[in-house]
């Protein structure tokens, strides 16, 4: 447990100086994401900024330095029977709740326990002149004006540097089943939306080479009414696929060949790629691996009510995220401004603009 606060003021304020960008770097699991710089730039260590500073379970409230890893703060919950409800990958034992959050990552229950960013109460951070602010707080209401906390979701740390963060966390449910039913994709959508409709405690749907899997979780009694009303059999090693869904350690997740990730309305029809899907989040998150123009790709999004990146692979100097309309860009650049006027954090990141 280490607070570096000032030193990594310090040096935010001398690589200010002397006109050097910063590259951010936690336990680096998520360096494959977004776009890879043309130049290298310094980095900015914060593995050795570590601790939690304050949990209240009474309160179900967390707040942690942004090096902390997942696996530590996990193991403080446990003994509190609570958890990370956003359900957090980890791509190695390094990974951190500030990296975490600044990628926007959460796991099969988004849909029905929220993500990182609806969990997120409050940071620290030091900004592009080198200033260590406070946000938000350990309460649920915020002020007026930019929410900025929630800003640092999926900004890759191109708006600065997180020092703390400020969670909500949940009880662990009671008890959680998995059902596992032989079904097409095109026949999964259908019953994904139809069971995300009903009074259930379902916390999690994803269809998977021909299969589909449904998790239910909660009081032992709701789950196990529901598992003798819903088609399916149980699957005695559904805690291990949803770890292995989280983690993206499937078979989907491993190759070569470029994986693009499409974030859409979960009831459009799965759009016709030759290739290998998963289907995630009741259908609102889906996994695509091939080789694919990247415009094409985005019109197939659009056309089901959503966007598309390349998560993984392919030519990672291009622009790898959606392509922006001009006025979300300008936005986009003038919040870039607000924070980090010189762009020193993670320059070109997220797009090449910015």
């Amino acid at each position: 447990m280490a607070d570096l606060s000032a030193q990594l003021q310090h040096q935010v304020i001398a690589a200010r100086t002397d006109r050097r960008p910063l590259t951010i770097v936690g336990g680096n699991t998520k360096a494959f994401m977004g776009r890879s710089p043309v130049e290298e730039h310094t980095r900015l260590d914060l593995s050795g900024h570590t601790g939690i500073l304050t949990y209240h379970p009474v309160e179900l409230v967390l707040t942690a330095r942004a090096g902390t890893r997942l696996t530590e703060l996990e193991a403080a919950l446990a003994e509190q029977n609570q958890m990370l409800s956003f359900e957090p990958p980890r791509f190695g034992p390094e990974a951190t709740i500030g990296g975490t959050l600044a990628c926007n990552q959460s796991g099969p229950g988004r849909p029905w326990w929220s993500s990182i960013r609806d969990q997120v109460l409050g940071i620290r951070m030091i900004n592009g002149r080198g200033e260590h602010l406070h946000f938000g707080g350990q309460v649920m209401k915020n002020v007026a004006g930019y929410d900025v906390s929630r800003l640092q979701a999926g900004a890759m740390g191109t708006l600065g540097v997180m020092t703390e963060v400020s969670l909500k966390v949940l009880p662990k449910p009671a008890a959680s089943r998995t059902l596992k039913l032989a079904v097409s994709a095109d026949e999964a959508i259908g019953i994904m939306n139809r069971r995300a409709l009903e009074s259930r405690p379902l916390t999690a749907a994803c269809w998977y080479q021909g299969h589909l899997y449904l998790r239910l979780s909660g009081a032992l009694s709701a789950v196990e009414a529901t598992l003798a009303r819903w088609e399916g059999e149980v699957d005695d090693a559904g805690d291990a696929f949803w770890q292995q869904l989280r983690d993206q350690q499937l078979s989907l997740f491993d190759g070569e060949a470029p994986l693009w990730r499409f974030s859409v309305s979960p009831s459009a029809p799965l759009a016709d790629l030759e290739g290998e899907w998963v289907l995630d989040w009741g259908g609102a998150q889906r996994w695509y691996r091939g080789e694919a123009d990247k415009a094409r790709m985005e019109a197939i999004a659009a056309a089901a009510g959503g966007q598309v990146s390349l998560y993984r692979g392919g030519d990672r100097q291009q622009e790898v995220m959606h392509a922006l309309p001009p006025a979300l860009q300008q936005l986009q650049l003038r919040l870039k401004e607000a924070f980090d006027p010189d762009h020193l954090f993670n320059p070109g990141r997220v797009y090449s603009w910015m």
